[in-house]
């Protein structure tokens, strides 16, 4: 995933310059012409400003050429065993390729292509809700596995959709749109004399219309971005309704580049990962549970040290990812993120969850890497994981103190 996103995103930049060292080169023996010809006055204008708007054009070119993450949040869970068969959710559109998962298939699909702002989002948003819940209703284990199988990959595909929308949101604030092309290479439009006013206004106006649309498309990715956020918080909800609140776990804990591309979002889109990240660590609490208590005792004695190490590293991840986001995310914009019961809550069941890590080592990293975040960020003041910090540290003197006697 880091790699082909990493790929998607030098790819454009290098070539670029490539291109722009060409240009300028080539312009460079056009100047001595244009000074003398006024034909090639204008034909210099005129391949400066096409050069420039394919130049603009070649972010959107490689985003388009970029290859989807679906396939790997997909199998981000390869190890995890679900509660009722031996397998992860999720291999397939599921259950069996039976109408009634195609019929969750494509409503969760549609659900996720139509903006927000439709007047028919809700209406499939409330069908493909209504029909989930019926298939709980009904208490059958056929149905509530397809449920876990629409519904982990339709989490998978929101999922790698909301890191496309931050990455790409991240090319263009570096400054690869055409407005940004137009300001970095202004030292082209060296023309003069009467015929050059034409090129210079077809740039003014060019430019300017450019930065309009520019904007209006970067509203539309943030709504974009709060919209797919705001499923996968719904998404991840039924999941744990639907007893596979694990696959959930897995795949957000698996998340790192979103969670570093999240640093950077704007405040909303923050606001809205930061809940997503809230319900899943709660869920991450729990994991492990429901299992022992319905597993076999002769079962248990054979897998419980594989489960408990995946179940650990998974907690482990979930932290590692997704604590820098929640001490440096914005308290909200028009109203707090968390509730102040919200926010002590979550602060108890990050203790919780740092006290079944190992201390040597997994505990530390944690806890250091809270620390730093939680300093140097001044807007915020939460998570206050100090007492666990505290504890730590006195467990770890004492292990000093018992090895020196």
């Amino acid at each position: 995933m880091g790699s082909s996103s990493s790929s998607s995103t030098i790819a454009p930049l290098l070539l670029r310059n490539l291109l722009t060292a060409i240009f300028i080169h080539a312009n460079k023996s056009l100047i001595s012409f244009s000074h003398k010809y006024k034909f090639f006055e204008l034909l210099r204008c005129f391949l400066v400003s096409v050069f420039l708007f394919f130049l603009g054009l070649l972010p959107s070119f490689f985003s388009c050429l970029s290859p989807s993450h679906h396939n790997e949040y997909s199998s981000s869970c390869p190890n995890f065993k679900s509660t009722r068969d031996g397998g992860c959710y999720g291999g397939g559109v599921g259950g069996g390729g039976s109408g009634v998962s195609r019929a969750l298939s494509q409503l969760l699909s549609i659900m996720n292509d139509i903006p927000v702002s439709s007047r028919k989002y809700e209406v499939v948003r409330s069908l493909a809700e209504k029909l989930i819940d019926e298939n709980l209703l009904e208490n059958n284990r056929a149905l509530r596995e397809v449920n876990c199988a629409v519904l982990s990959v339709a989490f998978a595909r929101s999922l790698s959709q909301l890191e496309a929308a931050l990455a790409e949101q991240g090319r263009r604030s570096s400054g690869d749109g055409a407005g940004d092309s137009a300001a970095g290479e202004g030292d082209l439009y060296d023309c003069s004399g009467k015929g050059s006013r034409l090129m210079k206004g077809v740039k003014y106006y060019g430019v300017a219309a450019w930065r309009y649309a520019k904007s209006g498309s970067s509203e539309m990715r943030r709504c974009s971005g709060e919209k797919l956020a705001a499923e996968l918080l719904w998404l991840a909800q039924k999941m744990a309704a639907s007893g596979c609140a694990e696959e959930a776990v897995c795949k957000w804990a698996l998340a790192s580049n979103l969670a570093w591309l999240a640093l950077s979002a704007e405040p909303r889109l923050q606001g809205s990962l930061v809940k997503v990240s809230a319900f899943l660590i709660k869920q991450a609490k729990q994991m492990g549970k429901q299992e022992e208590e319905e597993e076999e005792k002769e079962d248990q004695e054979t897998n419980t040290a594989l489960e408990e190490q995946h179940i650990r590293q998974t907690k482990m991840k979930m932290l590692m990812s997704w604590l820098p986001l929640l001490c440096r995310a914005n308290n909200g914009t028009d109203a707090p993120i968390l509730s102040m019961g919200e926010r002590a809550e979550m602060e108890r069941i990050l203790e919780a969850i740092i006290s079944t890590l190992r201390e040597e080592d997994e505990q530390e990293c944690v806890l250091s890497l809270w620390l730093h975040h939680f300093t140097y960020c001044s807007a915020s003041d939460w998570p206050n994981l100090r007492s666990c910090y505290t504890r730590w540290y006195s467990a770890t003197c004492a292990r000093v103190v018992l090895a020196s006697v």
